[in-house]
């Protein structure tokens, strides 16, 4: 009975945190502009989001949201990186220090980073717009990519570093041939993590982007929702980024397993 309670609990779990999304996705292929609403089968809301039937500002929160995505992923990861590398070599209080401190970004409510990024934009005399959302939001995803790549670390053995050096590798060539191989893996979910985070954002990004005309996809979909309904095309493109994440995520598990396999097998 235990085990049926579980697995019991665990589909209804599942079926309301994915429901939604199929929802979107199979409504996703009908012309009809309201949603629930299944007027017969057709890929015209695909079509039109390809062909640039949309409204510019549509597309013009797309590409910021995908550009300012990108930007903060690679950034963050790159910064993640070199921090997460540097707290692990720290001492073992300094390290459980920095670790700690690095976890308060990822607790704290997004709506309070929000406004202490705003506050901090505002007394550096910065104007708010591109830049200030692409700071912002490399500011809220370094953190995640550093805990990313810190199991990561612990399992790598100090000694091949030290070797690499006794053979006459530079710091930064150690660095690069030994060290970054084996933390691929983390820095690519890390980076991953960080683009998700950042096309998801909704609340840093609001108190961020300043009144410049300047919008991503969800601050658009905010203010479409206010208008009395959300734009026909949004439910494709919801589906398109899904789907695309899925695929990515279940390519890198796939991926990982095999390379588990083939260091259990040496």
């Amino acid at each position: 009975m235990k085990k049926f309670f579980a697995q019991t609990y665990l589909w209804i779990l599942l079926v309301l945190l994915y429901s939604p999304i199929a929802i979107i996705a199979i409504f996703s292929f009908t012309e009809s502009k309201v949603l629930g609403n299944w007027t017969g089968f057709s890929t015209k809301l695909y079509t039109s989001l390809f062909s640039g039937g949309v409204r510019h500002s549509l597309l013009s929160a797309i590409e910021n949201t995908f550009t300012i995505a990108i930007i903060a992923a690679i950034v963050s990861t790159l910064l993640g990186t070199i921090a997460a590398i540097g707290i692990h070599n720290m001492r073992n209080r300094q390290r459980q220090i920095l670790s700690f401190v690095n976890s308060i970004p990822m607790i704290n409510p997004d709506i309070i980073t929000g406004i202490s990024l705003f506050l901090l934009f505002v007394a550096l005399g910065l104007t708010q717009g591109y830049l200030t959302v692409v700071l912002s939001h490399i500011a809220f995803c370094t953190p995640y990519v550093v805990l990313s790549i810190m199991p990561r670390l612990r399992q790598l053995n100090p000694n091949i570093y030290e070797a690499a050096l006794d053979l006459g590798a530079t710091p930064f060539q150690a660095l690069r041939k030994v060290i970054v191989p084996q933390i691929r893996s983390g820095m690519v979910s890390g980076f991953i993590l960080s683009f998700t985070l950042s096309i998801d954002d909704f609340a840093v990004t609001i108190f961020t982007i300043g009144n410049q005309g300047l919008e991503t996809l969800s601050t658009y979909i905010y203010a479409d929702a206010h208008k009395g309904g959300l734009t026909p095309e949004l439910r494709p493109l919801s589906t398109i980024i899904f789907v695309t994440i899925l695929i990515l995520l279940v390519t890198i598990n796939i991926r990982s397993r095999r390379l588990a396999k083939k260091t259990n097998n040496k």
